[in-house]
């Protein structure tokens, strides 16, 4: 996820850019760039680190000219840096790009653009759009964008200008998002409505395969077979807070809404043309995990649980023994690691201190590290032997959301990429559980479409001072996920336990109208955590199941069930955990707290 801004009109075009870029640096924030047609020449800034940098360059060595584009980056391709930084320029620098989104086809275009005598500077997908446009371009900008479109694969938006066209702004949108603001003699493109409203409120929304040809006093859209389209102009409401979060209330909700996105992403861009899993850069082959006698998995906190899945996944599907554990912990009980140990890191943020501590301990001895995290370039990344992104974009709100769904499908992915190399599973077995994890963001977008219900649940138990979450198998693991939710963000005291330990002990906890969030989507367990719903029940438990459509069973012993779509057991997991998520983001506001910056807690644990 990254943000772009572009300008034509007759403002200083950097100013525009800067501060469009400053609303839209929760979109990614380790690298910013402008690109401004002076009338001459295209004139290229760009550094890594925040888009003060970029800043401060511009007030000492000023930009002139009256269009321009700018970038804020969150790193896919290619470490923060300022070569990797956009906007990005064909050869001879007199075509700029900017881009949010992937180009899954980017590594073939490079070879043959390589071929074609094209010589590149950086690691991005991005700089190929700048090179086949420029083979494409013969004096037509608008031309040169549509056949290089036809060349792309992904999902992507796009900003070009030319050195050659110093009125024309051309704009692409493909599966990422881009909107065009309108003013008087002059006009705006940008990731989000928030980079424009100190110039404009009246705005187009732009439909999934259009382009935009823009001038200061003019705005065209064209569809796919390049037929000019009308569009009512959407006047924005909104102040400029509650833009930032796309109109949502707060960040955890907007970053729950936008799950569907970062598990297609993720996904999408490992699977090569014959929906095969492809991991990037990771080595690993099956002589290598023949020789791999124990895989940890260590994590902390939200973490720590997706490990937990992940533990499962990998014994059920590539059949070698895994544990999971915390990494505060790993590291100071001497785990038995050496050259036959591969450690499977997970951090979203990549910096947590524990975490690190624990790879390098790991290293130390000898071991394979596989990082899992968000954001490139970072500590965990750069100490790894191999890293496996998630493409979640930034999370804002402390309460981990989408980068632990996200780290679900990567755990999966591993998982079933171990299992075909070691021949543990049968072909069939591997497409179709891909296949599967493919509706995976269509089944959570329908469990978002109905969060209005869970919202009505959350009523029922806002008041309450204990709540207990029971799972079996890996219900379980998702149970301990969500309460650890509710406590971060409403401080509402939360276990959760293995259903088969309540009458270990668990039980005597429960009195009159204690909420019991009981999970039960496994359907080879569900009898039994229908027996444990009853026990509670029996003792005045509020019960809340969590049951798969069709298992109507579940309402003769709860007092409100949340159905999820069909789903095999094993990938459950990725729905499950999103209705706990709403219900915790529900409480919390209904108790009054602060959502988004829960007391006492960061984004990112940097310190033991």
């Amino acid at each position: 996820m990254c943000g772009i801004v572009g300008y034509i009109g007759n403002k200083k075009a950097t100013d525009v850019l800067i501060n469009g870029l400053s609303k839209l640096e929760y979109r990614g924030y380790d690298s910013a760039g402008c690109a401004v047609n002076s009338g001459d020449s295209l004139e290229v800034r760009k550094f890594k680190g925040r888009l003060s940098v970029l800043e401060e360059n511009l007030n000492e060595n000023p930009l002139n000219g009256t269009l321009g584009i700018g970038h804020t980056r969150w790193a896919t391709h290619g470490a923060p840096s300022d070569v990797n930084s956009h906007p990005h320029l064909n050869m001879d620098g007199t075509i700029a790009v900017v881009h949010n989104g992937i180009i899954e086809n980017y590594l073939q275009l490079k070879d043959w653009l390589i071929s074609e005598g094209k010589v590149f500077k950086s690691e991005t997908d991005t700089e190929v759009i700048a090179h086949l446009i420029d083979y494409y371009y013969e004096g037509d900008l608008l031309d040169a964008v549509y056949k290089a479109m036809a060349k792309l694969r992904g999902a992507y938006a796009i900003g070009v200008i030319s050195k050659d066209h110093p009125d024309k702004l051309v704009a692409v949108r493909k599966e990422s998002p881009l909107v065009v603001g309108i003013g008087e003699n002059e006009n705006f493109i940008a990731s989000d409505i928030p980079a424009l409203l100190k110039y404009t409120r009246d705005v187009y929304f732009l439909e999934n395969g259009e382009v935009v040809y823009l001038t200061k006093d003019e705005v065209k859209i064209f569809n796919e077979n390049r037929e000019e389209v009308k569009r009512d102009i959407y006047h924005v409401t909104w102040d400029a807070e509650a833009a930032s979060k796309g109109g949502f209330d707060h960040f955890m909700i907007k970053e729950i809404n936008e799950q569907p996105k970062g598990i297609k992403e993720t996904l999408i861009r490992r699977l090569d043309e014959n929906g095969k899993i492809k991991l990037d850069d990771i080595k690993l082959t099956k002589e290598d995990l023949e020789k791999i006698n124990k895989v940890y998995i260590v994590a902390c906190g939200t973490a720590y649980h997706a490990g937990l899945v992940g533990k499962y996944a990998i014994e059920k599907f590539a059949k070698i023994p895994v544990e999971t554990d915390i990494a505060s912990e790993f590291r100071y009980r001497d785990p038995f690691v050496d050259e036959n140990t591969l450690l499977i890191v997970v951090s979203q943020s990549g910096e947590t201190a524990d975490t690190l501590a624990a790879l390098k301990e790991a290293r130390s001895k000898g071991a394979r590290i596989l990082a899992i995290t968000n954001v490139v370039g970072s500590s965990i990344a750069r100490e790894a032997d191999d890293v496996f992104y998630t493409w979640a974009g930034p999370e804002v709100a402390v309460a981990s959301t989408k980068a632990y769904t996200t780290q679900l499908v990567s755990l999966y992915m591993i998982a079933l990429d171990f299992a075909i190399k070691k021949g543990t599973i049968t072909e069939e077995v591997y497409r179709q559980t891909i296949k599967e994890l493919e509706f995976a963001s269509d089944k959570v977008q329908e469990i978002i479409n109905n969060a209005d219900k869970i919202e009505k649940i959350a009523d029922s138990i806002k008041d309450a001072q204990n709540a207990f979450y029971l799972g079996r198998g890996l219900d379980y693991y998702i149970a301990m996920e969500g309460a650890l939710k509710i406590k971060e963000i409403s401080y509402m005291h939360a276990e959760a336990f293995a259903a088969g330990e309540l009458k270990h002990g668990t039980i005597a906890l429960i009195e009159e109208n204690t909420p019991v969030i009981a999970i039960a989507s496994q359907d080879y367990l569900f009898e039994k955590m229908i027996s444990n719903m009853k026990e509670v029940k029996a003792r005045g438990a509020f019960v809340i199941a969590l049951a798969k459509e069709g298992n109507k069973e579940v309402e003769k012993v709860a007092d409100k069930v949340i159905y999820i779509p069909e789903v095999s057991d094993i990938l459950s997991s990725i729905l499950t955990v999103v209705p706990l998520q709403i219900l915790s983001y529900y409480v919390a506001v209904k108790r009054g707290c602060d959502v988004d910056k829960p007391r006492n807690l960061a984004k990112s644990v940097t310190v033991e």
